[in-house]
């Protein structure tokens, strides 16, 4: 009897680590092979959380039940855990056979018991610190992938890495961009049929977007696709876009576009549509985001801001669907798309979703690319719109800003970023993480390209936000957050939640009748989906940006979500200011009946104002608020006024000192935390006025703080 269990035990063991794509070698090929055909019949399984989506159509909808809408009262924290980092947290979490996986800031991987908590391993690629400049939208990352007892996840720094899901030590790592230019990966791959498939970012900064497919067990090459057009004089790339690109997207352009490489990264969605075998990008905003000096202000630009369908095996064009033709306002089509069959005129249609930045929802049949319907789910005003025969906005003439500025709503932060949204086939609503917020476009006066940094063209001085505080407080009762539930079919709200700003979390639903988002001030709650009711509250004492997923272990239903700030709205809006450091970024893991006690997060205590001694002209004030409306409020915010996320300069220690000043500034000591030397760009004499202006920043923030003590 114990030879007998020692064989069954092993036999058990075996057949285990054969569950997660034990391929016997036939991992590749057309179709993927038996690890993909795993993969599959896996996404469909409840229990795990097996891709970025849950489920390859990206619904973000769990079948499971026991946590629902009659027991979620019941919810406690089981576990969680700290990261090492304050910086972006955007990872949706993986599970499988009771280990969850998720990435961290600066493209770390966690391994953990899912039941327990337990560290089971960590990998850090130590990206080194520098990189961290190159980024237009902090150092996130959004998730990985799984296949064949692999973890493949993205570095920040541009390389591809594969990880033995046991040990968490490498397999292979491939390198994807020129990491001489500006390229970023923030996003999560997606293996398709035997190919892990990654994109980039780097459009503020002059990327030209593509997307590249390797082979999942030795990290080679097999296709790439470019979604704009290079320099005519280099001729073809010998990739898988070279046909259409030639075809239809190269006469959509005009001027020496290449030069500032034109944009279209695919930073974040990428989807596989498993019945009709195609492969979808989403491509994002045009370098430089001002289409007047990028393209002559003329012609669509293909594939700027549209859909694209692929084949997934080769890489070959199939059709796009472009949402925001001679795109001009950093109106990415990056955003979740969601696959679905909705019964539309009576016929069952298979359609994709998306409610990308531009603030329309778009129907689109999935089988050709047509439009079928598209509807505004929050305020606009740069169209009124679409034209459902050429599938293009009908635009309001004046939000090109050609014969001035003008105030676009929703603004480059989109009416949704990349939160991920969420679809219930039970409720048939999408639930949408929707901002508010508005952004005035305007012409530079003169544009000049500097390599390396942001380059927008428009015209970023004045950008500073009001010290008065009723006048703060007005422009920050202009900005918001809702939870938006949309339906797709008759094109209009079915009900909503509204935050007090944007940047809330993304979205979960559930068969239990749930939606689960987290919001900027840590409350984590459940919705009831059909309804809107809030049925269940947590906080947790940080913001809540990354999407939740759920699973089970032994029966039980398992909830979990990732805590952390940061990210584009973070760093660059002065309507988040909160002295101090933000808190290490933590993973949750929530269960009925846990009572775990809520971690006490205690924010850093912010160093007091510390404006120097000296005295600065007002010629030095002024051209330092020049410089800094140019180079730096892409990380310390508008006004130098910071979220917490990076240091908060009108406080630094290095503020009173010229020389230690100049030698960050200039000299580049702290590049190994993110703050490179900007010689390339700035003189010494720059960098004094910088000193300047920030140094005036510091005065200002010294006396708000002598009268809120008074108060």
């Amino acid at each position: 009897m114990r030879k007998n269990a020692r064989v069954a035990a092993v036999v058990a063991v075996a057949m285990a680590a054969c569950v997660f794509g034990c391929s016997g070698g036939s991992s590749g090929g057309a179709d993927g092979g038996k690890a993909w055909s795993q993969l599959l019949d896996d996404s469909k399984n409840p229990d795990d959380w097996v891709t970025y989506g849950g489920t390859f159509d990206e619904q973000r909808f769990s079948k499971l039940t026991q946590i629902s809408d009659k027991t979620v009262g019941g919810l406690g924290l089981v576990w969680s855990s700290e990261f090492d980092t304050n910086r972006a947290q955007e990872s949706t979490p993986l599970e499988y056979g009771g280990v969850i996986y998720t990435t961290t800031a600066w493209s770390k991987v966690y391994a953990y018991d899912a039941k327990s908590g337990k560290t089971l391993w960590t990998y850090d690629p130590e990206v080194p610190g520098e990189y961290g400049a190159k980024g237009c939208c902090d150092v996130g990352n959004r998730g990985a992938a799984l296949h064949d007892g692999k973890l493949y996840f993205g570095t920040f720094d541009g390389r591809l890495i594969a990880l033995d899901i046991k040990t968490g030590k490498p397999v292979w790592s491939v390198v994807t961009v020129d990491q001489s230019k500006t390229y970023t990966i923030t996003g999560a791959p997606r293996v398709v049929r035997g190919k892990v498939v990654i994109g980039n970012g780097g459009a503020e900064l002059g990327a030209r977007g593509y997307v590249t497919a390797y082979d999942t067990q030795t990290g080679k090459q097999v296709w790439r696709f470019y979604t704009v057009p290079g320099n005519p004089a280099d001729g073809p790339d010998n990739a898988a876009s070279d046909k259409v690109l030639a075809d239809k997207a190269a006469k959509t352009w005009f001027g020496e576009f290449w030069k500032t490489g034109g944009g279209g990264t695919v930073w974040d969605s990428i989807v596989y549509d498993e019945e009709l075998n195609q492969l979808y990008l989403g491509a994002g905003n045009g370098s430089p985001w001002n289409h007047k000096l990028r393209s002559q202000g003329k012609g669509d630009n293909l594939f700027l801001s549209s859909i694209v369908a692929l084949n997934p095996d080769t890489g070959e064009y199939i059709w796009h669907y472009q949402g925001t033709p001679g795109e001009s306002w950093d109106y990415t089509h990056t955003q979740t798309i969601t696959l679905a069959t909705l019964t539309i005129d009576g016929k069952p249609r298979k359609v994709l979703m998306q409610a990308p930045k531009n603030g329309f929802f778009f129907v689109v049949d999935r089988a050709n690319g047509k439009l079928i319907s598209a509807k505004n789910y929050v305020e606009v005003n740069w169209a009124t719109s679409y034209d459902l025969k050429t599938g293009r906005p009908v635009e309001d003439p004046k939000a090109r800003y050609t014969d001035g500025p003008y105030a676009a709503i929703p603004g480059a932060l989109g009416a949704h970023n990349w939160q991920p949204m969420a679809f219930s086939p039970q409720t048939g609503f999408a639930y949408i993480p929707a901002n508010r917020a508005v952004f005035g476009y305007e012409d530079p006066t003169t544009f000049e390209v500097r390599e390396g940094r942001w380059n927008l063209g428009l015209k970023m001085e004045g950008t500073s936000p009001p010290d008065d505080p009723k006048a703060m407080q007005a422009t920050r009762d202009m900005l918001g957050g809702r939870l938006i539930a949309w339906d797709p079919i008759n094109q209009r709200e079915a009900w909503g939640f509204d935050y007090a700003e944007p940047w809330n979390s993304g979205v979960l639903t559930t068969a239990g009748n749930l939606v689960f988002q987290g919001d900027t001030k840590g409350d984590f709650r459940a919705f009831a989906a059909d309804s809107g009711k809030v049925l269940w509250t947590m906080n947790l004492g940080m913001p809540i940006m990354a999407a939740p997923m759920t699973f089970a272990v032994d029966g039980e239903q398992y909830v979990a979500v990732v805590g952390g700030y940061g990210g584009a709205y973070a760093l660059t809006s002065a309507f988040n200011d909160s002295p101090g450091p933000q808190p290490n970024g933590r993973i949750y893991v929530f269960r009925l009946g846990a009572k775990a006690e809520v971690p006490k997060i205690v924010r850093g205590k912010a160093a007091p104002a510390n404006p120097p001694s000296e005295t600065f002209t007002t010629a030095q004030v002024a051209h330092g608020q020049i410089l800094f409306e140019r180079d730096c409020w892409v990380c310390h915010g508008p006004g130098a006024i910071s979220s917490g996320v990076v240091p908060d300069l009108r406080r630094a220690g290095s503020l009173t000192d010229a020389k230690v000043w100049n030698s960050v500034v200039i000299g580049g000591v702290l590049k190994d935390r993110g703050m490179i030397s900007f010689a390339k760009y700035l003189t010494d004499k720059d960098a004094e006025d910088l000193r300047a202006y920030v140094a005036q920043r510091a005065r200002i923030l010294k006396e708000q703080e002598a009268n809120r003590k008074k108060k």
